[in-house]
């Protein structure tokens, strides 16, 4: 008896004591990295976010992404982990797919899904793996009209994506006239090139994607069709655009985008007949299993099982009528940021370059070269007035450092609460920005050759000009302004919850 009273001392002495090192909320176990996190939590709150890849994500995603679920090591896939003690891991795994089929309306008959690649880039490279040899042909909208890195960025002397040191890569572009992807010039050129797979998806283009195009030029190939819908997720998610799923072979997204949920991706693919040959054979779908291998154990070990159970929670929430309604606020605030720039003056509008004249989605990309100003100038500027844009290439241009164009969104600042009125004043405060940064860029430039520096026409002289803007009175006028009016809106996140 006495043994076995010293025996349940000596197994619960350590549940008697607490350690204040795994014990401690984050303000007291680490005063510097909380002061940080305090400081983003006020710039987020006081800054107008027009970044068309950013979003608030809700507090139920943030719960989940600081959760246990962290803690375990998961490798492998529901029902076959190399590791024990997965069941509930299994569970949270296999309820994110469900929910992810069904969030985009898909047969699981037809379809499957791949919930644990860490990011977008990666599940595209993941994906190009499970299809293709080393070296096969990728066509994708080439980066400086709207396309991403991922895609096989290249320049004519570099090669700027591993992707296009992976594979080879050949871009189609726009019809620079109209700024819409040139459809029969993409047929043109695939019909030459023969590329194994042909990717429709966009960074920076405000258009729809004709899909259905797409298949046909990718069937007239021989090419499979991969849609990268990482910006417009949740509008596809939402059905207030179109899907591509019903053209695509595979399909990829991120999921912190417009989809508002934790910083992760998924791989969509087909399953089942791929087609029916003319002796009338069916050729049957090889992709869930070479994608699979290519996710783990081709390219990923343990999966982030705290982003896959937060991915489930916000695939729960896209499914709601309040997520929809969400989603098309997002269309008319882009709308009306496209209008307000775009119009002419004589119709109430700003009179802007608006690349391809408008917008169907969540983005905005304006060129500002009418306006003898580049990106990066009116991106410092509007950082320092409290708005986050990002300068970006438009066609045309030669350099992306120094691009021309301004690409701005709205699903950031509607799930704050903005309104199309709202943005409407956005794209003055924008106005006023550009303004200022012409003028700065002005005298910036007399600096310079006032110094004899060798460039003064420079970026780097523009912003060593410039520096932190607090000698420039109107900055800190619009600064104040900007900051008292997005101070009203509320935050999707309890207060200082985050950081305990």
């Amino acid at each position: 008896m006495a043994r076995s009273m010293l025996t349940r001392r000596l197994w619960s002495s350590p549940l008697s004591t607490k350690p204040s090192l795994l014990g401690e909320h984050l303000k007291e176990a680490d005063p510097e990295i909380y002061q940080i996190l305090q400081k983003e939590i006020r710039r987020q709150r006081h800054f107008i976010n027009l970044i068309p890849s950013e979003n608030f994500t809700s507090q139920a995603v943030l719960d989940a992404l600081g959760s246990v679920m962290q803690n375990k090591y998961s490798e492998g896939y529901p029902g076959a982990r190399y590791y024990g003690g997965n069941e509930h891991i299994d569970e949270s795994e296999t309820l994110c797919q469900k929910r992810a089929l069904e969030t985009y309306r898909l047969d699981p008959q037809e379809w499957g899904v791949n919930v644990q690649p860490l990011s977008g880039s990666p599940a595209n490279l993941y994906a190009y793996s499970a299809l293709l040899n080393t070296h096969d042909r990728i066509m994708g909208l080439d980066l400086p009209h709207g396309g991403h890195l991922s895609h096989g960025y290249q320049t004519p002397t570099k090669k700027i994506s591993m992707i296009s040191k992976y594979f080879e890569t050949f871009p189609y572009r726009l019809d620079e006239s109209t700024g819409l992807i040139d459809y029969d010039k993409l047929l043109e050129n695939a019909l030459l090139y023969r590329p194994k797979i042909i990717i429709a998806g966009t960074s920076a283009y405000s258009r729809l994607i004709d899909y259905e195009r797409m298949r046909s030029i990718a069937d007239q190939a021989g090419a499979y069709l991969l849609s990268d819908m990482a910006h417009v997720s949740g509008l596809v998610a939402a059905d207030v655009i179109p899907s591509p799923f019903q053209y695509s072979d595979v399909v990829t997204t991120t999921t912190h985008k417009s989809l508002r949920g934790p910083r992760g991706a998924m791989i969509f693919y087909r399953k089942g007949v791929r087609r029916t040959t003319k002796k009338g054979e069916k050729e049957m779908y090889d992709l869930e299993g070479p994608i699979n291998a290519s996710v783990f154990p081709g390219h990923q070990g343990g999966p982030h099982n705290h982003t896959i159970t937060a991915l489930a929670v916000a695939l729960k929430q896209a499914q709601s009528k309040e997520f929809k309604e969400y989603q098309k606020t997002v269309l008319a605030n882009a709308k009306a940021l496209a209008e307000r720039l775009g119009n002419s003056a004589y119709t109430g509008g700003l009179g802007y370059n608006i690349v391809s004249g408008g917008t169907d989605n969540h983005l905005v990309l304006v060129d500002l070269k009418s306006k003898d100003i580049d990106g990066a100038r009116v991106e410092r500027v509007l950082e320092l007035c409290g708005v986050a844009a990002n300068k970006n290439t438009v066609p045309g241009d030669k350099s992306a450092l120094k691009p021309g164009g301004l690409r701005m969104g709205s699903p950031a600042m509607t799930t704050r609460g903005f309104q199309p009125s709202d943005f409407a004043r956005v794209a003055e405060i924008v106005d006023r920005a550009v303004a200022i940064a012409i003028k700065v860029d002005k005298n910036a430039r007399s600096d310079a050759e006032g110094k004899g520096k060798k460039n003064p026409r420079a970026v780097k002289s523009f912003l060593e000009f410039l520096k932190d803007g607090t000698e420039v009175s109107e900055i800190l006028t619009l600064r104040q302004e900007v900051e008292d009016w997005v101070g009203t809106f509320p935050e999707p996140w309890v207060t200082d919850g985050a950081a305990r």
